[in-house]
């Protein structure tokens, strides 16, 4: 099989050129093939020598459906081609051309996206890291991503995935640009499981963008806002996030389409079983709509309310209380004190003899200015039952110093 590696002294760009031309007029006859052959490598010579990169680069590329097409070019080689057509890019002196060149190869990579993906999406990241421009590598990141999802291959790009904010610094986006690349990396991170709580956080990292915009700007974030909604209230191991906060989400508190779905997230953040029960009953058909099993809801919802009364009932819960509030029977209060001991909701012991939970600290499940008010209280109280000891020790060492001294001059 032909290689693409020259063995000879001729410029890569050259072999690259000669061998793409070569197979794709390999049909048309040998005197054909050799005229086009000829015309195409002067074509690149040309271009060579005039330092005309971009127009080096679109001549390279009119082969490239042909070559991905053709069985007997292994990726291998594939692989080399790009390589060196992507390494054109390095040659550039102009910001405005390298970016044209990185529009030109990533145009033609992800033409067939279920074609040999996992290669093309290498080749956009062989063509990223060969790129000075910040928002080439940008722009280039972006079609890796669409890449590896149309493709179907976002295990390959889920590890780039985690290092998005330091990508963040380097780029120095625009906030539009920042909602493109949240939404993206979320939706590419939505179908893998291991993934869904990263998902969900760039979800809300896109709808914290919006924050003093016009109604206009505001209700794009509409959809991605009651998704995100629905999300949090199918996780089954999420209790907590801060969406009531974000203008993106309370606008739908009042819009036509999906003002039950805000409704449903205070009930998830604010209330208890009862509330969701009485929700379920009027609103099953939209439930379901949204793909929430309400089984699933029951028993978060049974978390989340006992969680709640951790926090609101001065650290001692009796049995009888969890039974009514979860509307479970007696012999399951344990059961489900058990469950969310290991969620990490709660910390707390059970008191059997007197039928009562004993909490020591819990979960909140939002975290605004009551909460941080509350805290304060507590580092408050904190601070001063520290400060009071200290005060004690020091008065008791004083007494202790005068004590001994005065038995000093005694023995004297």
């Amino acid at each position: 099989m032909t290689t693409v590696v020259p063995t000879s002294e001729e410029d890569p760009a050259l072999s690259v050129v000669r061998f793409t031309s070569e197979l794709s007029w390999s049909d048309a006859g040998p005197e054909v093939a050799e005229q086009q052959v000829s015309r195409l490598c002067m074509e690149a010579q040309e271009c060579m020598v005039m330092n005309r990169w971009l127009d080096l680069t679109s001549l390279m590329l009119t082969s490239a459906d042909i070559v991905f097409s053709n069985s007997k070019v292994s990726e291998k080689d594939l692989e080399c081609i790009f390589t060196v057509i992507c390494n054109l890019v390095t040659k550039s002196e102009s910001p405005d051309e390298e970016l044209e060149m990185a529009k030109l190869i990533c145009a033609k990579i992800i033409q067939q996206p279920s074609d040999k993906p996992v290669l093309r999406v290498k080749i956009l990241f062989n063509l990223y890291n060969l790129l000075d421009n910040v928002y080439c590598r940008f722009y280039v990141y972006m079609k890796a991503l669409n890449l590896a999802m149309s493709g179907k291959v976002t295990e390959h790009i889920i590890p780039s995935c985690k290092k998005i904010d330091s990508f963040l610094k380097e780029w120095n986006l625009e906030v539009q640009d920042q909602r493109e690349l949240f939404l993206c990396v979320a939706n590419a991170l939505k179908d893998s499981k291991s993934s869904a709580k990263d998902s969900f956080k760039f979800l809300t990292r896109y709808l914290a963008t919006f924050s003093g915009e016009d109604a206009y700007k505001m209700g794009e974030a509409k959809d991605e806002a009651a998704r995100t909604i629905i999300d949090f209230v199918k996780a089954p191991d999420m209790f907590q996030c801060d969406l009531l906060d974000m203008p993106a989400v309370a606008q739908l508190e009042k819009d036509a389409k999906y003002a039950l779905v805000y409704q449903l997230l205070k009930i998830f953040l604010t209330q208890r079983l009862d509330a969701y029960l009485e929700f379920q009953t009027v609103n099953s058909a939209l439930l379901k709509s949204y793909g929430l099993v309400h089984e699933d809801c029951i028993a978060k919802m049974r978390l989340i309310s006992l969680v709640d009364l951790a926090s609101h009932e001065s650290g001692r819960i009796p049995y009888t209380l969890i039974k009514d509030t979860l509307r479970i029977n007696d012999d399951e209060v344990e059961l489900w004190v058990v469950k969310a001991l290991t969620s990490k909701l709660i910390a707390c012991k059970m008191d059997q003899m007197n039928q009562v939970v004993l909490v020591s600290s819990c979960t909140e499940r939002v975290f605004g200015r009551q909460q941080w008010q509350v805290l304060r209280t507590k580092l408050g109280t904190w601070r001063d039952n520290i400060a009071n000891v200290i005060n004690t020790i020091q008065a008791n060492k004083i007494t202790e110093d005068s004590s001994q001294a005065v038995q000093g001059l005694m023995i004297r």
